[in-house]
């Protein structure tokens, strides 16, 4: 037997519960890294859900089994914490041979399977996880805040320790980083028990599981991560002549460069250099690849006589009218839109939030070489942070803003990109961009055109607009341009004061000789006659009949409403996008009748085709909620809406599994477990506030906090270690006012639900000026913003449990750290679906009036026992 100090088995135990929480939120983030890495996204909602799903149902568990977790606590301890290493090895081994590919979750039903069979597997160590912490909590009930303190503080920790784990390994290996959280936890946790045994099948299983991860994959020639076919680096991966130049895992993403005389990368270029240009640049191009995303573009340093090919592509519309210009590119990305202003401008600026790609740039020599080592150009200046944060706080102004080409694969990404964060891209961010203009300068925009309905395109043109109207609040008439490639790329120009006829001549006279196609032009004339039968035809192609509107429209075929779907493309051609662009412009900027104004086209667009906010910063949900009920037998018309789709799918499965949850202890022990304690309606309400108000605020602030700290990963480690940290310090000093509870925590549940609604209005422009600070001085900042809703956010869950368990009410405890853990499963499916519809300071504001029913159910807490406690146990 093992034989510490007397004090020591309770250190180490509230050290094993602090480090067993650390490797869960590890393995929480992991998943995430693993679904981002081998499918189209991290699934953050879905894999919060997962983990949250587990505690629910362990105490669910627990619950209608009380008495024997009771007195048997120690062993389902024991039994669970052991498991937890090798049961998240092997389920993530087995998940990674029935890989996930959302590209095909409509078209073949076994994708269906494959992903259920992914979150099945990923739940299994969630469990064991959950049941090693609730047999711990069940144990040391009366003294819970200083256990939740433990609990949640290790969680924060873990995620900190993720964070430089992501440093250290590939994606691959990284769940190495929980598997040591839990064999120190576990090592811990027995030293606590005296429990030599315990510690030596611990090592033992340890060192299995170790095997069974970096060695048995090579044996039986398995893979550890499992990438897509369709992922850009999958096509990479399979060139014949492929090689890897470049390849470094940072919590930024994981980078790969590649090259390969089958890369063949032409942004937007013109058709027509083929037949001008003597000869094609040669290999001009390398593939960089972030986690398996792309490619983006890095092309080589051209000679002279190569860079006539600069002049082919559309980045080059605004050095038209600037040349000689002081330049700024909002992002560096692959560098093309920096070479094309270095060949064109007296200096630039570039900026890149991404310190990963800027290392690669700067530390590989054969990137070096291969670019003409551009971020060392003499007439080059570069910024370490985003370049939207850095215009909308510098007093510089620049001839020439250019923001080309930041996404590798456009702004919507087919596959299960449910939402993503696009702040560059925000009115706010354009009214940055447009208000660091020097007199008579110009904003230039350029991104992948490839969706047929347009859909971000479209956001992007009222994103624009609505930006103009706020930077420069006089006539738009003259002050855009606009042209496209079909199924390549747009170029937006904005012009502070307006084009002149010269100018516009100019540009005439560009989009003629590369072949591009006018969609905005200051004296373009436009027919009105043409937006009926566009609308009415897009309307048709999507839902296959008629619309109202169609039916008195005389210039379309007719359409059978009882045909199959794709009649309309059967009865006669779809009007093009481009035609579609050319109405939402002259909607934006000339429309002044009924029928022409922009409300009238949007209104009756297949789309949502809203501004983009920092409050709502997605090209996503483009499906109008009216529409989701007519959309369900025609899903695979909307494969870059699937993650959006698949959120409402989750909602309706976390609700379903919640319910079930939630009522199934009651079903099996009413009367002989709750029956005797009263208040239980009350006790409900609220944990489920409780458990959707801190999840909802998590999930949000997560998004929020991509604003400054420039990556979602980053996000997420950031605000889930401050989130549960200062909450854990908050369950803490709880402790200190459980006497006088039923007078603190009323004031404790304003306080919270007055800083949640103080966030949604105020927290954008904090976030905008943090941004552009020192990346340490970011994320100490964040951590401040965190503190004090999060502190006061683990006073509640602390004080009701605490108090539970001084009561005696055994099976409401349990219950009620289910109901917890349930409602946070559909807070976090239900925070997207909330965001994308109404913003994220929506998301906060429910939150903040979450936190106020709790407070009018928190008094549940203290209804007496029927029965004296002596009685009830008898």
């Amino acid at each position: 037997m093992l034989t510490p100090r007397a004090a020591a088995p309770s250190r180490f135990l509230y050290l094993a519960v602090g480090l067993i929480s650390a490797a869960i939120i590890a393995l929480q983030l992991v998943v995430m890294r693993i679904f981002a890495v081998g499918s189209w996204a991290h699934f953050g909602s879905l894999v919060v859900s997962l983990a949250m799903m587990g505690f629910g149902l362990t105490s669910v568990v627990m619950c209608a089994a009380h008495a024997w977790c009771d007195r048997h606590w120690r062993g389902l301890a024991n039994t669970a914490l052991v498991c937890f290493g090798p049961l998240a090895i092997g389920a993530n081994l087995i998940a990674q041979q029935v890989p996930f590919n959302a590209i095909f979750l409509i078209s073949d039903p076994a994708q269906k399977w494959r992903l259920a069979a992914n979150f099945v597997l990923y739940l299994v160590p969630f469990v064991s996880g959950a049941s090693f912490l609730g047999a711990v909590f069940l144990h040391r009930k009366t003294a819970f805040g200083k256990v939740y303190f433990a609990d949640l503080v290790g969680a924060g920790v873990g995620g900190m320790t993720l964070l430089i784990g992501l440093y250290v390994f590939r994606p691959d290996d990284l769940i190495a980083v929980p598997l040591a959280l839990w064999l120190v936890g576990g090592v811990a946790w027995f030293v606590s028990q005296h429990s030599r045994r315990g510690l030596a099948t611990l090592l033992g299983v340890a060192v299995l599981s170790l095997a069974a991860h970096f060695v048995l994959p090579n044996l039986l020639s398995i893979p550890k991560l499992a990438v897509s076919d369709y992922k850009g680096v999958a096509y990479a991966r399979k060139f014949p002549d492929n090689r890897r130049v470049y390849e470094n895992s940072s919590p930024f993403g994981y980078l790969e460069i590649y090259s390969s005389s089958y890369l063949h990368f032409a942004p937007g270029l013109s058709d027509n250099a083929a037949f001008n240009l003597p000869a094609m640049p040669a290999n001009a191009y390398l593939g960089m690849y972030l986690d398996g995303d792309g490619p983006i573009g890095i092309m080589r340093e051209l000679s002279a006589t190569d860079s006539q090919y600069f002049h082919y592509l559309p980045m080059a519309y605004p050095y038209l009218l600037k040349p000689n210009a002081a330049a700024f590119v909002v992002q560096f990305g692959g560098g093309i839109s920096t070479m094309v202003a270095l060949h064109n401008s007296r200096t630039v600026t570039v900026a890149e939030g991404n310190p990963a790609i800027l290392a690669a740039f700067r530390r590989n020599a054969e990137l070096r070489d291969f670019t003409g080592d551009i971020l060392g150009n003499p007439k080059l200046d570069v910024i370490d942070y985003d370049g939207r944060l850095y215009l909308a706080n510098t007093p510089k102004r620049y001839d020439v803003i250019d923001l080309s080409l930041a996404d590798s694969a456009g702004l919507s990404n087919p596959g299960g990109f449910a939402i993503v964060e696009k702040y560059a891209y925000t009115r706010e961010a354009m009214t940055a961009y447009m208000r660091a203009l020097a007199p008579g300068g110009i904003l230039a925009v350029t991104l992948w055109n490839k969706e047929e309905p347009p859909k971000s395109v479209l956001k992007l043109y009222t994103t624009m607009v609505a930006a103009a109207r706020v930077a420069a609040p006089v006539p738009l008439d003259n002050c855009f341009y606009a042209v496209s490639s079909y199924l390549s790329t747009v170029t937006v120009l904005y012009k502070q004061g307006g084009f002149n006829a010269d100018e516009i001549a100019k540009l005439h006279a560009h989009s003629k000789a590369m072949s591009f196609d006018e969609i905005a032009a200051p004296d373009s004339t436009f027919d009105a006659a043409q937006i009926e039968p566009t609308l009415a035809n897009y309307r048709a192609s999507i839902f296959g009949a008629q619309t109202p509107a169609a039916a008195n429209a005389t210039t379309e075929p007719e359409v059978d409403p009882t045909a199959p779907l794709g009649a309309a493309q059967q009865a006669g051609p779809l009007v093009p996008a481009t035609t579609m662009g050319q109405i939402v412009w002259n909607a934006l900027l000339h429309g002044d009748h009924k029928t022409t104004a922009w409300d009238d086209v949007a209104r009756r667009y297949v789309f949502d085709t809203r501004p983009l906010t920092n409050d709502r910063p997605y090209f996503a949900a483009y499906i109008k909620p009216v529409d989701l009920p007519r959309i369900t037998d025609r899903l695979e018309l909307f494969q870059d809406e699937w993650g959006y789709l698949l959120l409402f799918a989750t909602l309706g499965i976390a609700v379903t599994v919640a319910t079930v949850l939630i009522a199934f202890p009651v079903v099996l022990g009413w009367r002989s477990i709750f029956n005797r304690y009263p208040g239980r309606l009350g006790t409900i309400i609220y944990f489920a506030c409780l458990g959707l108000g801190y999840i909802m605020v998590e999930v949000s602030l997560i998004a929020k906090f991509v604003l400054p700290l420039g990556n979602p990963t980053v996000s997420a480690t950031i605000l889930i270690t401050g989130m549960l940290v200062f909450s854990g310090l908050g369950s803490l000093v709880s402790g200190r006012y459980l006497d006088r509870a039923r007078a603190i925590m009323p004031k404790i549940f304003i306080a919270i639900s007055a800083l949640l609604f103080a966030y949604g209005a105020v927290l954008d422009p904090l976030l905008g000026w943090i941004g552009s600070l020192a990346y340490a001085s970011r994320i100490a900042c964040s951590f401040a913003l965190i503190a004090p809703p999060a502190f006061l956010m683990g006073f509640p869950m602390a004080t009701a449990m605490t108090w539970l368990g001084r009561l005696g009410k055994d099976p409401m405890f349990l219950w009620a750290w289910g109901i917890n853990g349930s409602f946070s499963v559909i807070g976090a499916a239900a925070v997207p679906i909330i965001a994308t519809a109404y913003g994220l300071a929506a998301v906060l504001q429910l939150s903040g009036l979450a936190y106020l029913i709790a407070a009018l159910t928190f008094f549940a807490i203290f209804a007496p026992l029927k029965k004296p406690l002596a009685a009830v146990r008898e």
